[in-house]
């Protein structure tokens, strides 16, 4: 790119677009994090039995999350692209049809959590845990309709560029769950105490009240009439509600299966020991900790780039997409600085005990390494998903972390004895192979767009306002 005075102003302004976009996004999921907190401390103040139940409750629950959520980011390119053009009419329709299929995702992820047995079964959970397992999973499945509502709400809200209610209504359901897991758990205002039953019970009314209070706030709010979102509800209908699918499909495959790739490293890692599995879970919070920054500016980018495709401004799909990924490398920088300069320091602040202070702060060196690549990865995850190109990126990660990440991280950890260094030796492979392919893909992408595009208009707006 040729840096002349103008073409640097629109950098900035990119970079400042994508900001004001990923900070609330950031904070967003940051709240969503601290839900695992709060369940964890409420858990573990009841009971060390209770904290096992939830905690592998919770671990199933993550999958159903996980594909709930990536079927329902097929949302905000949709709307971000309609936005970009100018076809606001149209935002009302996609909304409908989105709201549909979050309904039908929550069916299905209602019975599918009700019916987590034989998954239970396969994790090899302790029997004298599986009743209040199987407990927490009936109470919190009824969440789920509400969990893919909100998240069609978020879709809607993000695709017209409106972040903060995302963070607004995050950090109002974390503040609901605390005191309604404390009287549900421990059993208060004449309610008998309720264990890890009322866990789940308690994490799926927070995420009712938040479905809830994201829909009166988009019903009243200036920002969202014009667009006849409730005048009058669409009925089913299956070609569009397809269209969402096929593109929100592919990227729940992809979250399910870099999830799946953690959980698998955990679980293989727990056999070489507790101090092993206390180090590693050290570095691993500390690691998802930092992601979330990277992810919120990867929501940021899909935003942008969405725009951009709707403008069919060829230019600013690159700019939005190269911006943003620049920027995600800058953050990057920062974290695995940190982690990198101060990892015993760092690790401190979770444990005190010597052998799992030294592994955690080895490993969190070795997460200061995949910064980098975690970062390209999922920044250029975002701009595909901009373009609504999911397909391709699904086949790349599955190939990165289970045809490289994983072999890599067996052979090194178990076959030549390195343990949990070697495992995640591996997570860098998987995540450096991921990232060297999606940001080609989306340059290949970018740089080929000029014939799917329509003209930009002559007085066309670049959103950077």
């Amino acid at each position: 790119m040729n840096f002349s005075l103008p073409e640097r102003a629109r950098f900035v302004g990119e970079v400042r677009a994508t900001v004001r976009l990923a900070l609330p996004l950031i904070c967003a999921q940051l709240a969503a994090m601290g839900s695992n907190v709060v369940d964890a401390v409420l858990s573990g103040h009841v009971s060390a039995h209770v904290l096992g139940a939830v905690a592998v409750g919770a671990s199933v629950w993550t999958l159903a999350i996980v594909t709930g959520i990536g079927m329902m980011m097929a949302v905000p390119p949709a709307v971000a692209q309609l936005d970009g053009a100018g076809r606001r009419a149209e935002v009302g329709g996609v909304f409908h049809q989105a709201l549909w299929l979050a309904l039908g995702m929550g069916a299905v992820l209602w019975f599918a959590v009700r019916h987590a047995g034989p998954l239970i079964d396969l994790i090899g959970v302790t029997p004298s845990l599986r009743h209040d397992v199987q407990r927490f999973l009936l109470a919190i499945s009824w969440g789920a309709p509400a969990l893919t509502s909100y998240f069609a709400l978020r879709g809607l809200s993000e695709g017209l560029s409106l972040t903060r209610p995302s963070m607004y209504f995050s950090l109002g359901g974390l503040l609901v769950l605390v005191p309604l897991g404390y009287v549900l758990m421990f059993g208060k205002l004449g309610i008998p105490p309720q264990g890890a039953h009322g866990c789940g019970m308690a994490t799926a009314l927070a995420l009712w009240l938040e479905a809830l209070g994201f829909g009166i706030y988009v019903l009243r709010h200036r920002n969202y009439r014009g667009l006849g979102l409730f005048a009058r509800l669409e009925r089913p209908d299956f070609a569009r509600i397809g269209a969402l699918a096929r593109v929100g499909g592919p990227i729940a495959t992809t979250l399910l299966a870099e999830a799946g790739l953690f959980v698998a490293t955990a679980l293989i890692i727990s056999t070489l020991g507790e101090d092993v599995i206390a180090g590693h879970q050290v570095a691993m919070n500390i690691a998802s900790l930092f992601f979330m920054i990277p992810l919120g500016l990867a929501m940021a980018i899909t935003v942008r780039v969405g725009n951009a495709v709707g403008r069919g401004d060829e230019r600013g799909v690159r700019y939005a997409g190269l911006c943003g990924i620049a920027l995600t490398l800058v953050t990057q920088l920062v974290s695995a600085s940190v982690m990198l300069g101060l990892p015993h320091a760092i690790a401190s602040l979770y444990t005190r005990d010597p052998v799992v202070l030294a592994l955690a702060a080895q490993l969190i060196m070795l997460a200061g390494v995949f910064q980098l690549s975690d970062g390209i990865q999922v920044a250029s995850n975002g701009a595909l998903r901009g373009l609504k190109d999911t397909r391709v990126p699904m086949a790349i990660t599955l190939f990165a972390y289970w045809l490289v990440g994983m072999p890599v991280g067996w052979w090194l950890g178990i076959h030549r004895g390195l343990g949990a260094h070697g495992m995640w030796i591996g997570l860098i492979a998987g995540l450096s192979v991921a990232a060297v392919m999606l940001f080609t893909r989306f340059c290949r992408s970018a740089w080929k767009l000029r014939w799917r595009l329509p003209p930009l208009p002559a007085n066309a707006k670049t959103g950077y306002a």
